[in-house]
């Protein structure tokens, strides 16, 4: 009963699909003549549809077939090439870069090893003539500064009752600005400003 039901449905599937290759419906047939009601009944599959013969080539003496000329042609691979005209390498990293990337400091190398972001100045006073500075890094270390001092970043320009002009180096590689002053204000200063 099984297998009955299996070719039937391929058989229905078959000419559903022969249905719609067609492009005009065929005339009608007669119907076939009823069996007898004693005899068995069976399913036997439709012929199968014989594939459209594909035209073969034939072989002469100037005129050979080769598999190339069979097959159908690849198209030729894409070449990508990268023409910067002046926008910004796409394989430089983003992260870390602009005015928040603030150097860390290296131990042992005195005020030369803070960076500006560090510092904050705690007094000003005057030495032989000139200003001096007291400034406070992360590690509550005080260290004695004068005008043109190293900073790990940047160089101390002047220092002033008020605090210091520091010049810092600008390291992001897309800001056309590669150094820029920064006020430190003494540390009494700051907080009235707040």
């Amino acid at each position: 009963m099984r297998t009955i039901a299996l070719v039937t449905i391929g058989v229905g599937l078959l000419s559903v699909a022969a249905a719609a290759q067609s492009p005009a419906p065929k005339a009608a047939t007669p119907p076939a003549p009823a069996q007898p009601a004693s005899a068995p009944k069976t399913a036997t599959p439709p012929p199968a549809p014989q594939p459209d013969a594909a035209p073969k080539a034939t072989a002469t003496a100037g005129n050979a077939p080769t598999a190339a000329a069979a097959a159908p042609t690849a198209p030729p691979a894409e070449v990508y090439s990268y023409h910067p005209d002046g926008r910004r390498d796409p394989f430089q990293s983003l992260v870390g870069t602009g005015s928040t990337a603030a150097a860390t400091s290296r131990k042992g190398e005195g005020a030369a090893g803070l960076a500006v972001a560090e510092i904050s100045v705690h007094g000003v006073m005057q030495s032989r003539g000139s200003l001096v500075a007291m400034i406070m890094g992360p590690e509550k270390k005080t260290y004695i500064v004068h005008s043109g001092d190293k900073l790990l970043d940047g160089t101390i320009k002047t220092i002033t009752p008020q605090g210091l002009v520091v010049v810092q180096e600008v390291n992001d590689p897309l800001s056309l600005v590669k150094q820029r002053e920064i006020r430190k204000l003494l540390r009494s200063l700051e907080d009235a400003k707040e």
